[in-house]
């Protein structure tokens, strides 16, 4: 922060005296002179880190800070300056771009510093000279410089665009690529030939979703590029429930105990995928202390920065990184630049900088010394690269050069255009304020480059992985590509089958906090943990779940329950009172057994017609009784079965119907033997007023009401099939619903009526004079028949489904027997049995007296 408060107060001081009425304008502090320069027509800057660090310094401000001190001379950004040279002397050559216009270069070492970026970018904007004017004049000038060259990090040139960006200066970076620079209203004159992290954070968590990890951790460089980069990746992260288990920052001067801290976050861990959104120079320092540590099995996933760097490759003596796959800038070629690269004879070693990269390149040194283990010769300046292998001779990172290359070309095209050059070039027009214009106009299909509103390239990388071979040298495969122009679900291609894992692995590392939830259960949240971390908890009955990780479960429809494993839906089985098994099977016999026994009994009064006993108290009604009694026992059949619409309807017609016309011929017999010995009595004629005329009629009379009641009852809400699914929740009860409950009551309602009539008729004839006093038998019949039905109320109410019309057959059969046994089997025994007695005589009760 100090330099870069410095550097800005260096810019005011420069601001207030432009203001002051002086003759001269000249620049406040040190002169900043550029490592590397060549004149020309039109002159390009060039901003590179050729160090990657610097010895921190603590200013007193009490005194002029002192120079920066850079350090860790950097290979790489050797490399991009000869891309940018190779580039620049290319077009120098042509005839076609920029005919009679030689372009020249100012290049400076920024050491990655922000503070001494902003001290670089206003040199190259204002240059070293004196300008003497008059002091009425204005002390402006255009810029040194038509366009700026890099830099290679984001948050310098976060820092750079800022300041030039007013002066309408373009800015050209070949690596920077925090989504943020493209942001037009901060960075208007800011463009790249990489893709912005927009697009890489995503393809990096589509990556991630791709393989199936749900559970991963983060390291991320501690600057723009890592934490926007790794801010993207989690928002999209989120969207696509994959959770960070941790996320930590990193940059290369934190303290050893910071990387140690990380170190023992990653061991307590549970993911075994980490996703590396850092810096090649913040990997190469954490590579080494993970060694140290032993930190291997762990999958990494990894950005362009570090993912495809050779050097990084090398260092990983202890295989950390095997199997790493992350996303590379796609390989490309440019002709001659690696024999350009390698002609280091054509750089200008006059100066500081270059002096310690020769000897850096060639481990030699200058000054005459004695040799040493660091240093055994002595430098020509006459050397050559030829068997020389370090990182300077390394060409992996040919597409990063390819992108200095495509920049200074698509600087150049725009200069051809504004200059309006045809065989020859305007070298009068003003560049300034058209530049920027004319570069986001740019587009060439012959070095794939054009710029879209926020001056950035299409998004499209290679997925490589790491895979060792057996001489020890790590391989970098491309697997897969990623474009991001293409519709969604196609941007994303892979070659599983040729992937290399973490520990040389052939199979798919897992990394999920909480296993699939399988189909049948469904995901609860662990409290206090993220959304990955759940329980799988099984579908209640009647629910089920038939998708992995499903968040809810499902309610069959209401014929359907959940099967075993509920994951389908099953049809539920229909209940109801059937013949086939052993309940409707018992109670079908009962009902044909008991027609059976009242046809016998038929058949043996009909043979035995003209006896006395079967003509007392009027044959005709005990005939009409027994075949209302058969007509009861088999309308019990009615009740077993699966419902049908007419089935319901017939079962409690029928019931109603033929039960009150038994009762209706009880009750006949009941009032005949009343009649009977009234009639006995002088001047009687009940005879007269209860024949068999009248008995008839009775009889059609009450069952004829019975029958209105019945009609009644289908007309207005006849019963009907009902399929009842809250008996049994994993079964469906089919029965009969009674439409309305006052028609089933009131034929219930009609029967119990005359049942009491029946009964306290019979029991004033119980004592009547008669050896064969029917009203007995009657009576007793009759109690058993209130009782049956007295007793079914609470039963039928409280049975469920098919049990309900079990307890209703049972009434109907124990009725039905009650009343042919009481009524019946005593006649029947005398006519089998006891013959003698079966006589008009024995009859009236009217055999010998006894002396007195």
């Amino acid at each position: 922060a100090t330099p870069l408060g410095w550097a800005l107060f260096q810019l005011l001081l420069v601001a207030s005296f432009s203001q002051a009425k002086e003759p001269v304008c000249i620049r406040r502090g040190d002169p900043e002179n550029p490592q590397l320069s060549r004149d020309g027509d039109i002159i390009l800057g060039g901003m590179f880190s050729f160090h990657s660090s610097w010895n921190d310094r603590k200013d007193t401000y009490m005194q002029k800070p002192l120079p920066l001190q850079c350090t860790s001379l950097n290979f790489r950004e050797f490399q991009v300056t000869q891309a940018m040279l190779f580039a620049i002397e290319e077009i120098n050559n042509s005839t076609d771009l920029l005919p009679g216009v030689s372009l020249g270069y100012k290049m400076y070492d920024t050491c990655g510093s922000i503070a001494q970026s902003i001290k670089v970018a206003l040199a190259l904007m204002n240059g070293n000279q004196i300008i003497f004017t008059a002091p009425e004049a204005p002390c402006t000038k255009p810029a040194q410089v038509q366009a700026i060259m890099g830099e290679t990090s984001s948050s310098p040139c976060m820092a750079i665009a800022t300041v030039i960006g007013p002066f309408y200066i373009p800015m050209m970076s070949h690596f920077a690529t925090c989504a943020c620079l493209s942001d037009k209203t901060k960075y208007p004159s800011f463009l790249r030939t990489i893709p912005s992290d927009y697009y890489q954070s995503r393809a990096l968590v589509y990556l991630v979703k791709y393989f199936g990890w749900t559970w991963v951790g983060a390291i991320r460089t501690n600057d723009d590029y890592g934490n926007k980069g790794m801010a993207t990746f989690t928002e999209t992260a989120q969207q696509l429930g994959i959770c960070l288990e941790y996320s930590v920052s990193f940059f290369r001067t934190d303290p050893y105990e910071k990387i140690q801290k990380i170190i023992d976050i990653i061991k307590a861990s549970t993911s075994k995928v980490i996703v590396g959104f850092l810096s090649h120079f913040d990997m190469d320092v954490l590579l080494h202390e993970f060694s140290l540590n032993n930190l291997t099995g762990y999958q990494w996933i990894g950005s362009e920065s570090w993912i495809f760097d050779s050097q990084t490759a090398e260092m990983d003596i202890h295989h950390i990184l095997d199997g790493a796959i992350g996303l590379s800038i796609p390989k490309s070629h440019v002709t001659g630049l690696k024999e350009f690269m390698l002609n280091v004879k054509l750089l200008n070693s006059s100066n500081d900088l270059f002096t310690e990269f020769w000897e850096a390149l060639f481990n030699c040194k200058f000054k005459e010394l004695k040799s040493t283990a660091e240093n055994p010769r002595e430098c020509t300046g006459h050397e050559d690269l030829t068997g020389v292998k370090n990182s300077f001779t390394d060409m992996s990172l040919m597409p990063i050069f390819n992108n200095v290359y495509k920049g200074v070309y698509a600087v150049a095209h725009a200069l051809h255009n504004i200059l309006n050059c045809n065989k020859t070039c305007e070298k009068n027009v003003q560049l300034d304020p058209f530049m920027v214009k004319e570069l986001f106009k740019f587009e060439d299909n012959i070095y794939e480059v054009y710029f879209d509103e926020n001056g950035d390239p299409a998004a499209k990388y290679e997925i490589i992985n790491w895979q060792p071979r057996k001489n020890g040298i790590v391989e970098f495969v491309t697997v897969g590509l990623y474009d991001a122009s293409l519709p969604p679900g196609k941007q994303l291609t892979l070659q599983n089958n040729s992937l290399i894992w973490a520990r040389n692995s052939k199979q798919v590392p897992v990394s999920v906090c909480s296993e699939k939830c399988p189909p049948g259960t469904r995901k609860v949240l662990q409290k206090g943990r993220p959304v990955c971390c759940y329980d799988c908890i099984r579908c209640a009955e009647g629910e089920i779940s038939n998708t992995t990780d499903s968040v809810t479960c499902l309610r069959c429809p209401p014929e359907f329950w959940s099967n075993e494993r509920r994951d389908t839906c099953i049809k539920k089985e229909a209940v109801f009172l059937s013949y086939e098994e052993i309940m409707g099977a018992l109670l079908t016999a009962a009902s044909l057994f008991g027609t059976c026994m009242t046809t016998g009994v038929a058949l043996i009064f009909f043979k035995y017609r003209k006896t006395p006993i079967v003509r007392a108290n009027n044959s005709e009604l005990s005939f009409l009784l027994l075949f209302s009694l058969t007509l009861c026992f088999l309308c019990s059949l009615t009740f077993i079965g699966q419902p049908s619409e007419w089935s319901c309807m017939l079962r409690h017609v029928a019931f109603g119907i033929t039960f009150v016309l038994c009762i209706s011929c009880v009750l006949g017999k009941t009032m005949v033997v009343l009649m009977a010995f009234r009639a006995t009595r002088p001047g009687s004629n009940v005879q007269k007023w209860f024949g068999p005329t009248q008995q008839r009629l009775c009889v059609t009379s009450f069952t004829l009401i019975q029958v209105i009641i019945c009609i009644i009852w289908l007309t207005v809400s006849p019963p009907f099939p009902f399929k009842n699914f809250k008996e049994f929740k994993d079964k469906i009860t089919l029965e009969c619903a009674l439409g309305t409950s006052v028609g089933y009551w009131a034929v219930l309602g009609y029967i119990g009526l005359l049942s009491v009539l029946c009964f306290i008729f019979a029991f004033l004839a119980r004592k009547l004079p008669d050896n064969f006093n029917e009203a007995k038998f009657i009576t007793f019949s009759m109690l058993i028949f209130c009782a049956v039905w007295i007793t079914f109320i609470p039963a039928y109410v409280s049975s469920p489904g098919k049990f309900s019309v079990a307890v209703e057959i049972f009434a109907i059969l124990a009725s039905s027997f009650g009343l042919l046994i009481c009524i019946f089997f005593p006649k029947c025994y005398i006519i089998l049995l006891k013959p003698e007695k079966n006589t008009k005589k024995n009859m009236m009760g009217k055999g010998p007296r006894s002396p007195s």
